[in-house]
Protein backbone atom coordinates (compact mmCIF):
# COMPACT_ATOMS: atom_id res chain seq x y z
CA UNK A 1 0.00 0.00 0.00
CA UNK A 2 3.07 2.49 0.90
CA UNK A 3 4.72 1.86 -1.59
CA UNK A 4 1.60 2.55 -4.50
CA UNK A 5 1.12 5.80 -3.03
CA UNK A 6 4.63 6.83 -3.11
CA UNK A 7 4.54 5.80 -6.80
CA UNK A 8 1.14 7.72 -7.06
CA UNK A 9 3.12 10.94 -5.26
CA UNK A 10 6.37 10.38 -7.72
CA UNK A 11 4.03 10.58 -11.00
CA UNK A 12 2.13 13.62 -9.70
CA UNK A 13 5.53 15.67 -8.68
CA UNK A 14 6.37 14.64 -12.17
CA UNK A 15 3.77 16.31 -14.05
CA UNK A 16 5.06 19.92 -14.93
CA UNK A 17 2.69 22.87 -14.07
CA UNK A 18 1.50 23.26 -17.37
CA UNK A 19 -0.13 20.03 -17.11
CA UNK A 20 -2.22 21.38 -14.51
CA UNK A 21 -2.74 24.72 -16.65
CA UNK A 22 -4.25 23.04 -18.93
CA UNK A 23 -7.19 21.72 -16.91
CA UNK A 24 -9.20 24.74 -17.35
CA UNK A 25 -12.14 24.06 -19.80
CA UNK A 26 -12.77 24.89 -23.34
CA UNK A 27 -14.26 27.08 -25.28
CA UNK A 28 -16.43 26.37 -28.70
CA UNK A 29 -16.02 29.42 -31.49
CA UNK A 30 -16.55 29.47 -35.20
CA UNK A 31 -14.80 31.33 -36.72
CA UNK A 32 -15.45 33.66 -40.01
CA UNK A 33 -11.92 35.08 -41.09
CA UNK A 34 -9.35 32.96 -43.20
CA UNK A 35 -8.34 30.40 -41.23
CA UNK A 36 -5.08 31.59 -42.29
CA UNK A 37 -5.04 34.75 -40.15
CA UNK A 38 -7.12 33.51 -37.10
CA UNK A 39 -6.08 30.44 -36.16
CA UNK A 40 -2.67 31.58 -34.85
CA UNK A 41 -4.44 33.97 -32.75
CA UNK A 42 -6.40 31.37 -31.54
CA UNK A 43 -3.45 28.88 -30.30
CA UNK A 44 -2.18 31.77 -28.29
CA UNK A 45 -5.04 32.62 -26.41
CA UNK A 46 -4.68 28.59 -25.43
CA UNK A 47 -1.63 28.64 -24.76
CA UNK A 48 -1.63 31.93 -22.75
CA UNK A 49 -4.97 30.58 -20.81
CA UNK A 50 -4.84 26.53 -20.86
CA UNK A 51 -8.52 27.05 -21.86
CA UNK A 52 -8.82 24.66 -24.88
CA UNK A 53 -10.24 25.85 -27.91
CA UNK A 54 -12.57 23.77 -30.15
CA UNK A 55 -12.60 26.32 -33.51
CA UNK A 56 -15.12 25.70 -36.74
CA UNK A 57 -13.76 27.31 -39.78
CA UNK A 58 -15.41 28.71 -42.43
CA UNK A 59 -14.94 27.66 -46.42
CA UNK A 60 -13.91 30.65 -48.86
CA UNK A 61 -17.09 29.69 -51.17
CA UNK A 62 -19.45 29.77 -47.90
CA UNK A 63 -17.60 32.91 -45.68
CA UNK A 64 -19.78 34.17 -43.24
CA UNK A 65 -23.12 32.52 -44.35
CA UNK A 66 -22.27 29.13 -43.85
CA UNK A 67 -21.81 29.45 -40.39
CA UNK A 68 -24.44 32.12 -39.75
CA UNK A 69 -26.60 29.74 -40.88
CA UNK A 70 -24.96 26.99 -38.50
CA UNK A 71 -25.47 29.15 -35.26
CA UNK A 72 -29.42 29.95 -36.42
CA UNK A 73 -30.00 26.14 -37.34
CA UNK A 74 -28.47 25.49 -33.92
CA UNK A 75 -30.64 27.59 -32.06
CA UNK A 76 -32.32 25.09 -29.83
CA UNK A 77 -28.92 23.68 -28.38
CA UNK A 78 -25.96 25.59 -29.09
CA UNK A 79 -22.67 24.45 -29.45
CA UNK A 80 -20.83 27.83 -30.49
CA UNK A 81 -20.11 30.18 -27.67
CA UNK A 82 -17.89 33.22 -29.55
CA UNK A 83 -18.59 33.79 -33.10
CA UNK A 84 -15.76 35.68 -34.97
CA UNK A 85 -17.44 36.78 -37.82
CA UNK A 86 -15.18 38.71 -41.06
CA UNK A 87 -17.72 41.55 -41.39
CA UNK A 88 -20.41 42.95 -39.49
CA UNK A 89 -24.16 42.48 -41.64
CA UNK A 90 -24.71 38.58 -40.65
CA UNK A 91 -23.96 39.68 -36.88
CA UNK A 92 -26.57 42.76 -36.85
CA UNK A 93 -28.69 39.34 -38.25
CA UNK A 94 -27.96 37.28 -35.41
CA UNK A 95 -28.91 40.04 -32.99
CA UNK A 96 -32.22 40.27 -34.43
CA UNK A 97 -32.94 37.10 -34.54
CA UNK A 98 -32.33 37.12 -30.91
CA UNK A 99 -29.09 34.71 -30.96
CA UNK A 100 -26.59 36.77 -29.17
CA UNK A 101 -26.41 38.20 -25.46
CA UNK A 102 -24.30 41.22 -24.75
CA UNK A 103 -20.86 41.70 -23.11
CA UNK A 104 -19.31 44.86 -22.67
CA UNK A 105 -15.51 43.82 -23.02
CA UNK A 106 -13.10 46.54 -20.76
CA UNK A 107 -10.75 45.98 -24.23
CA UNK A 108 -13.34 47.18 -26.20
CA UNK A 109 -13.58 50.93 -24.62
CA UNK A 110 -11.28 52.98 -27.00
CA UNK A 111 -12.91 51.16 -30.05
CA UNK A 112 -14.86 53.98 -32.36
CA UNK A 113 -18.44 53.89 -31.73
CA UNK A 114 -19.31 53.10 -35.04
CA UNK A 115 -17.60 49.61 -35.14
CA UNK A 116 -19.79 48.44 -32.05
CA UNK A 117 -23.33 47.63 -30.99
CA UNK A 118 -24.90 49.98 -28.63
CA UNK A 119 -26.24 47.53 -26.77
CA UNK A 120 -23.12 45.42 -26.71
CA UNK A 121 -24.44 42.02 -28.65
CA UNK A 122 -21.50 42.63 -31.15
CA UNK A 123 -18.06 44.26 -31.15
CA UNK A 124 -16.27 45.57 -34.12
CA UNK A 125 -11.91 45.04 -34.15
CA UNK A 126 -9.11 44.98 -37.17
CA UNK A 127 -11.27 46.37 -40.63
CA UNK A 128 -10.44 45.49 -43.87
CA UNK A 129 -12.00 48.31 -46.85
CA UNK A 130 -13.05 47.18 -50.09
CA UNK A 131 -10.47 48.10 -52.81
CA UNK A 132 -9.69 47.69 -56.73
CA UNK A 133 -6.77 45.40 -57.03
CA UNK A 134 -5.00 45.93 -60.90
CA UNK A 135 -2.40 44.13 -62.78
CA UNK A 136 0.14 46.58 -63.48
CA UNK A 137 1.33 44.64 -66.36
CA UNK A 138 -2.06 44.60 -68.25
CA UNK A 139 -3.57 48.61 -66.96
CA UNK A 140 0.30 50.08 -67.87
CA UNK A 141 -0.48 53.48 -68.29
CA UNK A 142 -3.32 53.81 -69.53
CA UNK A 143 -6.82 54.75 -67.94
CA UNK A 144 -7.47 53.28 -64.47
CA UNK A 145 -10.23 52.45 -62.69
CA UNK A 146 -10.87 54.70 -59.81
CA UNK A 147 -14.76 53.91 -58.82
CA UNK A 148 -16.87 51.28 -57.45
CA UNK A 149 -19.07 52.04 -60.72
CA UNK A 150 -16.48 51.52 -63.05
CA UNK A 151 -17.80 47.87 -62.75
CA UNK A 152 -19.97 48.72 -65.13
CA UNK A 153 -18.26 50.76 -67.07
CA UNK A 154 -18.46 49.28 -70.84
CA UNK A 155 -14.79 49.85 -71.61
CA UNK A 156 -13.73 47.44 -68.92
CA UNK A 157 -16.06 44.66 -70.50
CA UNK A 158 -15.22 41.35 -70.20
CA UNK A 159 -11.76 42.83 -68.34
CA UNK A 160 -12.89 42.69 -64.64
CA UNK A 161 -13.27 40.01 -61.75
CA UNK A 162 -15.16 40.02 -58.53
CA UNK A 163 -16.61 37.57 -56.16
CA UNK A 164 -20.60 37.16 -55.94
CA UNK A 165 -22.07 39.02 -53.86
CA UNK A 166 -23.94 36.29 -52.14
CA UNK A 167 -21.47 35.52 -49.17
CA UNK A 168 -18.93 37.37 -46.76
CA UNK A 169 -17.81 41.05 -47.47
CA UNK A 170 -19.03 41.17 -50.82
CA UNK A 171 -22.95 40.34 -49.69
CA UNK A 172 -22.01 43.19 -47.13
CA UNK A 173 -21.02 45.49 -49.79
CA UNK A 174 -24.14 44.98 -51.63
CA UNK A 175 -26.55 45.31 -48.65
CA UNK A 176 -24.52 48.68 -47.54
CA UNK A 177 -25.45 49.61 -50.80
CA UNK A 178 -29.00 49.04 -50.92
CA UNK A 179 -29.05 51.15 -47.18
CA UNK A 180 -27.33 54.02 -49.13
CA UNK A 181 -28.51 54.41 -52.61
CA UNK A 182 -32.13 52.80 -51.91
CA UNK A 183 -33.98 49.49 -53.67
CA UNK A 184 -34.25 51.06 -57.30
CA UNK A 185 -30.84 52.03 -58.10
CA UNK A 186 -28.86 49.49 -56.21
CA UNK A 187 -30.90 46.53 -58.43
CA UNK A 188 -30.65 48.73 -61.95
CA UNK A 189 -26.42 49.14 -60.91
CA UNK A 190 -26.39 45.14 -60.33
CA UNK A 191 -28.01 44.82 -63.39
CA UNK A 192 -25.83 46.58 -65.12
CA UNK A 193 -22.59 44.83 -63.90
CA UNK A 194 -24.32 41.57 -64.43
CA UNK A 195 -24.73 42.83 -68.76
CA UNK A 196 -20.94 43.97 -68.37
CA UNK A 197 -19.13 40.93 -68.96
CA UNK A 198 -17.84 40.27 -65.46
CA UNK A 199 -16.01 37.34 -64.09
CA UNK A 200 -17.99 35.96 -60.99
CA UNK A 201 -15.80 34.42 -58.93
CA UNK A 202 -16.54 32.13 -55.80
CA UNK A 203 -14.35 34.67 -53.43
CA UNK A 204 -12.40 37.52 -53.03
CA UNK A 205 -9.37 35.38 -53.42
CA UNK A 206 -9.59 33.97 -56.19
CA UNK A 207 -10.53 36.99 -57.54
CA UNK A 208 -7.29 38.54 -56.26
CA UNK A 209 -5.33 35.43 -58.00
CA UNK A 210 -7.06 35.81 -60.99
CA UNK A 211 -6.32 39.36 -61.34
CA UNK A 212 -2.24 38.36 -59.99
CA UNK A 213 -2.14 35.88 -62.63
CA UNK A 214 -2.64 38.33 -65.33
CA UNK A 215 -6.02 36.72 -66.72
CA UNK A 216 -7.91 40.03 -65.61
CA UNK A 217 -7.02 43.89 -65.63
CA UNK A 218 -8.67 44.54 -62.57
CA UNK A 219 -11.13 43.45 -60.11
CA UNK A 220 -12.50 44.30 -56.44
CA UNK A 221 -11.29 42.65 -53.35
CA UNK A 222 -10.55 43.55 -50.04
CA UNK A 223 -7.19 44.43 -48.67
CA UNK A 224 -6.43 41.69 -47.11
CA UNK A 225 -6.59 39.71 -50.23
CA UNK A 226 -4.35 42.22 -51.79
CA UNK A 227 -2.00 41.98 -49.25
CA UNK A 228 -1.18 38.67 -50.12
CA UNK A 229 -0.99 39.72 -53.80
CA UNK A 230 1.74 41.49 -52.71
CA UNK A 231 3.46 38.98 -50.26
CA UNK A 232 3.41 36.53 -53.52
CA UNK A 233 5.08 38.72 -55.61
CA UNK A 234 2.28 39.54 -58.18
CA UNK A 235 2.35 42.37 -60.54
CA UNK A 236 -0.68 44.00 -58.52
CA UNK A 237 -1.42 46.95 -56.69
CA UNK A 238 -4.61 48.80 -55.22
CA UNK A 239 -6.84 51.67 -55.50
CA UNK A 240 -8.72 52.81 -52.79
CA UNK A 241 -12.11 53.96 -54.98
CA UNK A 242 -14.34 56.51 -54.59
CA UNK A 243 -12.12 59.25 -52.53
CA UNK A 244 -12.37 62.54 -54.91
CA UNK A 245 -14.38 65.71 -52.68
CA UNK A 246 -18.23 64.41 -52.34
CA UNK A 247 -17.40 60.96 -53.63
CA UNK A 248 -19.08 57.66 -52.30
CA UNK A 249 -16.05 56.73 -49.78
CA UNK A 250 -14.90 52.73 -49.79
CA UNK A 251 -16.73 50.45 -47.72
CA UNK A 252 -14.81 49.84 -44.15
CA UNK A 253 -15.94 46.67 -43.10
CA UNK A 254 -14.41 45.53 -39.78
CA UNK A 255 -14.52 41.86 -37.87
CA UNK A 256 -16.42 41.44 -34.99
CA UNK A 257 -16.98 39.42 -32.30
CA UNK A 258 -19.76 37.94 -30.19
CA UNK A 259 -21.32 35.59 -27.71
CA UNK A 260 -23.99 33.26 -29.03
CA UNK A 261 -27.05 32.92 -26.58
CA UNK A 262 -27.20 30.18 -24.80
CA UNK A 263 -23.29 29.84 -24.52
CA UNK A 264 -22.64 26.42 -22.55
CA UNK A 265 -19.15 27.93 -21.51
CA UNK A 266 -19.66 31.17 -20.51
CA UNK A 267 -16.69 32.85 -18.50
CA UNK A 268 -14.08 31.16 -20.92
CA UNK A 269 -16.05 32.87 -23.87
CA UNK A 270 -15.67 36.37 -22.40
CA UNK A 271 -12.10 36.12 -21.64
CA UNK A 272 -11.84 35.02 -25.36
CA UNK A 273 -13.86 37.94 -26.60
CA UNK A 274 -11.41 40.43 -24.27
CA UNK A 275 -8.19 38.68 -25.85
CA UNK A 276 -9.23 38.78 -29.41
CA UNK A 277 -10.35 42.33 -28.91
CA UNK A 278 -6.99 43.30 -27.16
CA UNK A 279 -4.05 46.18 -28.76
CA UNK A 280 -1.92 43.41 -28.91
CA UNK A 281 -4.27 41.53 -31.24
CA UNK A 282 -4.97 44.01 -33.33
CA UNK A 283 -1.21 44.57 -33.93
CA UNK A 284 -0.80 41.05 -34.99
CA UNK A 285 -3.54 40.94 -37.67
CA UNK A 286 -2.43 44.50 -38.72
CA UNK A 287 1.65 43.17 -38.77
CA UNK A 288 0.44 39.49 -40.35
CA UNK A 289 -0.57 38.77 -43.77
CA UNK A 290 -4.31 40.01 -43.36
CA UNK A 291 -2.56 43.69 -42.59
CA UNK A 292 -5.97 44.43 -41.19
CA UNK A 293 -6.98 48.18 -39.95
CA UNK A 294 -6.39 48.73 -36.00
CA UNK A 295 -9.73 50.19 -34.75
CA UNK A 296 -7.59 50.73 -31.32
CA UNK A 297 -6.14 54.40 -31.73
CA UNK A 298 -2.21 54.17 -31.81
CA UNK A 299 -1.85 50.96 -32.43
CA UNK A 300 1.55 50.46 -34.34
CA UNK A 301 1.42 49.49 -38.15
CA UNK A 302 3.77 48.60 -41.32
CA UNK A 303 3.91 50.72 -44.10
CA UNK A 304 1.45 49.58 -46.51
CA UNK A 305 -1.66 49.41 -44.20
CA UNK A 306 -4.72 52.03 -44.41
CA UNK A 307 -5.00 54.68 -41.98
CA UNK A 308 -8.31 55.11 -41.38
CA UNK A 309 -7.87 58.94 -40.29
CA UNK A 310 -6.73 59.21 -44.29
CA UNK A 311 -9.16 57.15 -45.77
CA UNK A 312 -12.76 58.56 -46.46
CA UNK A 313 -15.06 55.73 -45.68
CA UNK A 314 -18.27 54.68 -47.04
CA UNK A 315 -21.37 56.26 -44.39
CA UNK A 316 -22.51 52.93 -42.82
CA UNK A 317 -25.76 51.91 -40.84
CA UNK A 318 -24.81 48.73 -39.68
CA UNK A 319 -28.42 47.75 -38.44
CA UNK A 320 -30.41 49.19 -41.73
CA UNK A 321 -27.07 46.79 -43.47
CA UNK A 322 -28.06 43.66 -41.52
CA UNK A 323 -31.98 44.71 -42.65
CA UNK A 324 -31.04 44.83 -46.36
CA UNK A 325 -29.76 41.38 -46.44
CA UNK A 326 -32.82 39.66 -44.76
CA UNK A 327 -34.73 42.07 -47.49
CA UNK A 328 -32.93 41.40 -50.61
CA UNK A 329 -30.31 37.95 -50.22
CA UNK A 330 -32.90 36.16 -51.99
CA UNK A 331 -33.15 38.90 -55.02
CA UNK A 332 -28.63 38.62 -55.49
CA UNK A 333 -29.66 34.49 -55.53
CA UNK A 334 -31.92 34.53 -58.47
CA UNK A 335 -29.70 36.91 -60.73
CA UNK A 336 -26.09 35.62 -59.25
CA UNK A 337 -25.99 31.91 -58.35
CA UNK A 338 -25.70 31.19 -61.76
CA UNK A 339 -24.90 34.71 -63.38
CA UNK A 340 -23.56 33.81 -66.64
CA UNK A 341 -26.88 31.84 -68.13
CA UNK A 342 -29.25 34.09 -68.86
CA UNK A 343 -33.19 33.41 -69.24
CA UNK A 344 -33.99 31.27 -71.81
CA UNK A 345 -30.34 30.53 -72.35
CA UNK A 346 -30.08 26.81 -71.54
CA UNK A 347 -33.17 26.29 -73.95
CA UNK A 348 -32.37 28.10 -76.83
CA UNK A 349 -28.90 26.20 -76.59
CA UNK A 350 -30.57 22.66 -75.99
CA UNK A 351 -32.74 22.47 -79.16
CA UNK A 352 -29.67 22.71 -81.64
CA UNK A 353 -28.44 20.16 -80.06
CA UNK A 354 -31.66 18.07 -79.78
CA UNK A 355 -32.02 18.59 -83.84
CA UNK A 356 -28.11 17.67 -84.20
CA UNK A 357 -28.51 14.49 -82.07
CA UNK A 358 -31.43 13.68 -84.27
CA UNK A 359 -30.11 14.42 -88.00
CA UNK A 360 -27.15 12.10 -86.48
CA UNK A 361 -29.65 9.23 -85.57
CA UNK A 362 -31.17 9.85 -89.10
CA UNK A 363 -27.95 9.89 -90.89
CA UNK A 364 -26.83 6.87 -89.27
CA UNK A 365 -30.02 4.50 -90.07
CA UNK A 366 -29.91 4.79 -93.52
CA UNK A 367 -26.36 4.71 -93.78
CA UNK A 368 -27.20 1.44 -92.10
CA UNK A 369 -29.86 -0.01 -94.24
CA UNK A 370 -27.57 0.81 -97.19
CA UNK A 371 -24.50 -0.93 -95.95
CA UNK A 372 -27.04 -4.06 -95.47
CA UNK A 373 -28.47 -3.73 -98.86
Amino acid sequence: MLRSTAVLVVALLALSPSTFAQDKGVVSVYCSLDRDFSEEILKLFEARTGIKVLPSFDIEQNKTVGLVNKIISEEPNPRCDVYWNNEVAQSVRLKSKGLLQPYFSANAVTIPAEFKDPEGYWTGLAARARVIIYNKDLIGSGARPGSIRDLADPAWAGRITMAKPLTGTTLTHAAALFALWGEEKTKSFYQDLLGNEIFWSQGNAMCMRDVGSGGFAWGYTDTDDANVALIKGMATDIIVPDQEEGGLGTLVIPNSVMIVKGAKNLDNARKLVDFILSREVEEKLAQGRSAQIPLHPGVPVPEGVLNLEKVKAMPVDWNKVGLMIERHLDWLKTNFENPSKKPGEESSRTWPWVVGTLVAIVFLVVLGRRSAV
